[in-house]
C-alpha cells in the first residue's frame, strides 16, 4: 500500500524505517538498547543485530515491552519530526505506515486511521517471503507480539482487505485517496 501511495504522490512515513534510523550507531537509543541488553546485541562493526535482539525479546513478554519502552518513543519523536517537515512543506495528506501503530497508542495523535488486513495464513505467509530468514517459529512470534486484527479494525475508521492480489488491494486504496482528497477539498471551502 505504502508505494503504491507514493506512486500517487502521496507521503508516507515509515514507522520501521525510523525504527532503523533511531538505533544507528551514536544514537541515544542504541545506547539505551545496549545498557538494557548488554553489548552481545551488537554486530562485530557495532551495529545493532536486530535479528540476535528479536530472537532475545520475541518469546518474551517481559523484555519485549522493555524494547517497546526504548524504541516507541524514539520513533515517535522521529515520526513527529517527519510529519511537521512534511507539514511546513504544506501537505495536507500523510500517511503514517506502521505495524504496531495501535499496540503503541500512537493511532490516538491522528486524525483517521487505515487497518490493512489480511487472513492469519496470508500474514504468515508474507512475513516468511518478505523476511527469508526468520524460521516458521519466529513469525509466528512476531505476529503474536500484535494486537489481534479484530481488536485493531475494531478502532479503525477504515478497513482495507488484503487477501487478493496486488490490484485489488490498490484498487481499494485509490478509492480510499479519492473520498480523502474530496474531504480535504471540501474542507477548504
Amino acid at each position: 500500500m505504502a508505494e503504491f501511495l507514493r506512486e500517487q504522490g502521496v507521503p508516507v512515513v515509515d514507522a520501521d524505517q525510523l525504527a532503523r534510523d533511531v538505533v544507528e550507531p551514536g544514537e541515544p537509543a542504541l545506547d539505551a538498547l545496549i545498557e538494557a541488553f548488554g553489548p552481545d546485541i551488537l554486530t562485530e562493526r557495532g551495529t545493532l543485530d536486530r535479528r540476535l535482539l528479536g530472537k532475545k525479546v520475541f518469546d518474551n513478554l517481559a523484555l519485549r515491552k522493555r524494547l517497546e519502552s526504548i524504541l516507541h518513543p524514539a520513533i515517535a519523536l522521529r515520526s513527529q519530526q517527519a510529519m511537521g517537515l512534511l507539514r511546513d512543506r504544506g501537505c495536507r495528506l500523510v500517511f503514517y505506515e506502521a505495524a504496531l501503530l495501535v499496540e503503541a497508542g500512537t493511532h490516538k495523535a491522528l486524525p483517521m486511521l487505515v487497518v490493512v488486513t489480511a487472513s492469519s495464513e496470508n500474514q504468515r505467509a508474507r512475513l516468511l517471503a518478505r523476511d527469508r530468514d526468520l524460521s516458521p517459529e519466529e513469525a509466528d512470534a512476531r505476529i503474536s507480539a500484535q494486537l489481534p486484527l479484530a481488536e485493531k479494525e475494531a478502532v479503525a475508521d477504515l478497513v482495507l482487505r488484503n487477501d487478493g492480489t496486488v490490484e485489488e488491494l490498490e484498487a481499494q486504496v485509490a478509492r480510499m485517496l479519492e473520498v480523502l482528497q474530496r474531504r480535504l477539498k471540501d474542507s477548504n471551502g
